[in-house]
C-alpha cells in the first residue's frame, strides 16, 4: 500500500478530540565531536525552510537534512556526473509535470503510439515505463483479497480475518466521526463569515467577535478551538474531507471483501505466467493519484530552473513504472516491475510501498535477487505503523530477510522518516523503526513536493523518506560509477550522522529510545557525507567496514 500521509490528514488525526465536547558524526570535513551538542532549533521554521528542510544540514542549521546543498556547493560544485536512471515503482506519474518532464527516461529504442513491441523488450509502447495497472486504481488490501479469493496459507487467512473484523468497524467509526467533525466545523465556519460578513476572516477578527446570541457562541467556540490546531481554517476543513474520503475509501475499496478492482486488467494476478497485461503508459489516471509524482519529485526535480522545487540528484532520468494502486500492490506486479526496471537500465529502484500479507512473496523475494545480480540498488520505504520490524509480528512486505533471521540481499536499503525538529522528536510519530530491520532515517515528514497539474504540496510518510535516500544514492551512483550497490547500501548506512539523542517512537512519549537503537546504521543518511566517504572508497583511500552494519 502507497506509504503517504498527507499533511492534512495528520492535522485531523492530531485533533481526533477536539469536537467531543461539542456533541557524533562519522564523516565531515571538519569533524564535529559532539553532535549531541548541537543545539535545538527553537524558533519555528521558515516557508522557505519549510518547504526544503529536508537539504538542510544539521550543523549549520539545526534541522536534520541531508547536507544535500552543502554537497553541491562544497564537493559537487561544477562537476560533472554520468546519467542514471532512478525508477519510481509506483502509482502512475504526472509525466506533463513542468518539474518532471524534463528528466523522463525516455526508451529511444520505441516508437510511441504504433502499438509494437520495437525493441522486443515484451512492452508494448513502454516510451516513459511502464503500466502494470492498466485503467485500474481502487483496490482491496491483500487481507481481503485473500479472503475474498481463498489465497494464501490456512493460518494467514485465519490472521486476515482477525484483522479485518477489527479493521472495518474502526473504518466505519471513523468515517462517521470525521463526517460529525466536517458538518459541524463547515457550519461554524460558514455561520462566522455570514456574521461578519465576509468571504474569509482572520484569526484576529475571529476572536474579536462578540456573538449575540447562544448558537452563534458555539460556532464561535468551534473556530476558536480549530484555531488551536492551525491558523488556517480551510486547510483543518480540506483535513477533515481528506479523512472523510479515506475512511470511505477503506470501507468501498480497500476493506471490502467483495470488492474487484482488478477485473478491468483483464490477468490472472496470481499466476505468475498471466503476462501481456496492462499497457506503455504509466502516466496517473485519477484525480487523487498524486503518491508517485510526488515521489518522482523529491529524487530528481529539475534543480535550479526557477520553478517549484529541487530534487535531491541532478543526472537523473526517472523511470516510471505505475505498480501501486489505492490499496495493496500485487506480489506479480512488483515482482515484474523490478525486473522491467532493471531489464531497462535502471540503477536505482524506489519502492514507497508496503504490506502485512504477501502471498507470493517469494516472486518478489526473487526479483530483489535478480536485481541484485544485476548490480541494482532497491531504496524501500519502512512503513507507517509507528511498529518495530524486529517483531516478528509486525510483518512488513517485501523485505530482504525473508524473516529467516539474515539477509538474503545486499542491495535493498530500508528506510525511516525523520520530522524536521531535531532532538526527540526527529523520528517522526508514524515512522516504523528496528534496530535490525530498518537500515537508516531520512527526511520524511512535512516534504514539500511536485504533485499533478503543476502543484505542490505538503506530504509526509516513509514514502518521502525513501526517495531522499534514493536521490542521494542516485548521485553517489553519478559522480563514483565504479561502486557497487551493495557498496552504496554501505556508504549511505556508514557516512550518516549519529546522534545517542533518546527519541520519542510511534509518538508515545513513554516509548523512547537512543536514535542508535532505532536502525541498523543508528544513523541519518548525510549527502555530504557519502560524498566524501564515496570518493574516498572509490580512490582506494579507504575500505568500507563490512561489520558496521
Amino acid at each position: 500500500m502507497i506509504l503517504t500521509y498527507s499533511k492534512s490528514f495528520f492535522k485531523l488525526c492530531a485533533s481526533s478530540v477536539f469536537l467531543v465536547g461539542c456533541g557524533a558524526t562519522t564523516l565531515v570535513s571538519t569533524p564535529v565531536e559532539n553532535i549531541d551538542a548541537i543545539p535545538l532549533k527553537i524558533v519555528e521554521l521558515s516557508e522557505e525552510e519549510k518547504k526544503a528542510w529536508g537539504h538542510a544540514d544539521l550543523v549549520t542549521d539545526t534541522i536534520p537534512g541531508m547536507s544535500v546543498d552543502k554537497a553541491y556547493d562544497e564537493i559537487l560544485k561544477n562537476k560533472r556526473g554520468e546519467t542514471v536512471v532512478v525508477a519510481v515503482l509506483d502509482s502512475g506519474m504526472d509525466l506533463t509535470h513542468e518539474d518532471l518532464n524534463g528528466v523522463l527516461w525516455t526508451n529511444d529504442d520505441e516508437k510511441p503510439g504504433n502499438g509494437k513491441d520495437d525493441d522486443n523488450n515484451g512492452y508494448v509502447d513502454d516510451i516513459h515505463g511502464y503500466n502494470f495497472l492498466g485503467e485500474s486504481y481502487n483496490e482491496q488490501l491483500e487481507l481481503a483479497r485473500m479472503l475474498r479469493l481463498n489465497v494464501g496459507s490456512a493460518s494467514d487467512r485465519a490472521k486476515a480475518q482477525l484483522q479485518l473484523d477489527k479493521d472495518y468497524p474502526e473504518a466505519l467509526q471513523n468515517k462517521n466521526r470525521y463526517e460529525q467533525y466536517l458538518q459541524i466545523s463547515t457550519a461554524a465556519d460558514k455561520a462566522v463569515k455570514k456574521e461578519l460578513g465576509k468571504d474569509a476572516y482572520t484569526k484576529e477578527e475571529l476572536m474579536g467577535l462578540k456573538p449575540q446570541s447562544e448558537e452563534m457562541q458555539q460556532y464561535v467556540s468551534i473556530i476558536k478551538q480549530l484555531y488551536q490546531f492551525d491558523d488556517n481554517i480551510d486547510d483543518i476543513i480540506a483535513g477533515f474531507e481528506d479523512g472523510v474520503k479515506h475512511f470511505s475509501d477503506q470501507l468501498n475499496y480497500n476493506l471490502n471483501k467483495d470488492f474487484n478492482g482488478r477485473e478491468v486488467v483483464g490477468d490472472n494476478p496470481y499466476d505468475f505466467n498471466s503476462r501481456g497485461y496492462g499497457n506503455g503508459n504509466p502516466k496517473n489516471r485519477f484525480e487523487d493519484e498524486s503518491h508517485g509524482t510526488h515521489v518522482a519529485g523529491i529524487i530528481a526535480a529539475e534543480r535550479n530552473n526557477g520553478i517549484g522545487i529541487n530534487g535531491v540528484a541532478k543526472n537523473v532520468e526517472l523511470m516510471s513504472v505505475r505498480a501501486v494502486p489505492n490499496g495493496d500492490e500485487y506480489d506479480k506486479d512488483i515482482a515484474l516491475g523490478i525486473r522491467y526496471a532493471v531489464d531497462n537500465g535502471a540503477k536505482i529502484i524506489n519502492c514507497s510501498f508496503g504490506k502485512s500479507f504477501s502471498p507470493n512473496a517469494e516472486w518478489v523475494y526473487e526479483a530483489i535477487k535478480y536485481a541484485e545480480a544485476k548490480d541494482v540498488l532497491i531504496v524501500h520505504a519502512a512503513g507507517n505503523d509507528g511498529n518495530d520490524l524486529d517483531d516478528k509480528e509486525n510483518t512488513n512486505f517485501p523485505n530482504d530477510h525473508e524473516y529467516s533471521g539474515s539477509e538474503f540481499a545486499e542491495n535493498v536499503i530500508t528506510v525511516g522518516a525523520l520530522a524536521p525538529s531535531y532532538g526527540s522528536k526527529m523520528v517522526a510519530g508514524f515512522s516504523n523503526y528496528g534496530n535490525a530491520n530498518v537500515d537508516v532515517f531520512a527526511p520524511g515528514d512535512q516534504i514539500y513536493s511536485t504533485m499533478p497539474n503543476n502543484s505542490y504540496e505538503f506530504q509526509g510518510g516513509t514514502s518521502m523518506a525513501a526517495p531522499a535516500v534514493a536521490g542521494v544514492a542516485a548521485l553517489v551512483r553519478s559522480y563514483y560509477p565504479n561502486l557497487s550497490a551493495a557498496q552504496v547500501k554501505k556508504v549511505l548506512m556508514q557516512s550518516g550522522l549519529q546522534s545517542k539523542t533518546n527519541v520519542i517512537l510511534a509518538g508515545d512519549a513513554s516509548n523512547s529510545k537512543p536514535f542508535t537503537q532505532v536502525s541498523k546504521s543508528g544513523k541519518m543518511v548525510n549527502a555530504f557525507n557519502a560524498l566524501l566517504l564515496a570518493e574516498s572508497i572509490s580512490k582506494g583511500k579507504m575500505t568500507l567496514d563490512h561489520n558496521a552494519e
